[in-house]
């Protein structure tokens, strides 16, 4: 009960070959290999990029915060 010999696979491809036909394999070969560079092409895309943060708008932000300390810190103190 070893390895199987040549004319093992050999049997084991003419089962294959009379249940799917010889144009059968190549066009589900070319099926598979379309799909996979689908996925890969799917992989590579970039999703939804966010939008930019306007920085006119973080920078206006950030000034009235720091007014907002001073007037805190004044209030504080007198």
């Amino acid at each position: 009960m070893g390895t199987f010999s040549i004319w093992h696979w050999l049997i084991v491809l003419a089962i294959v070959l009379l249940l799917f036909g010889r144009g059968k394999i190549p066009s589900l070969m070319g099926d598979m290999a379309k799909g996979i560079k689908a996925f890969k092409a799917g992989m590579k895309e970039d999703p939804e990029t966010p939008t930019p943060i306007d920085s006119s708008k973080t920078a206006a932000s950030a000034e009235t915060a720091g007014e907002a300390s001073v007037k805190k810190d004044e209030a504080a103190q007198g």
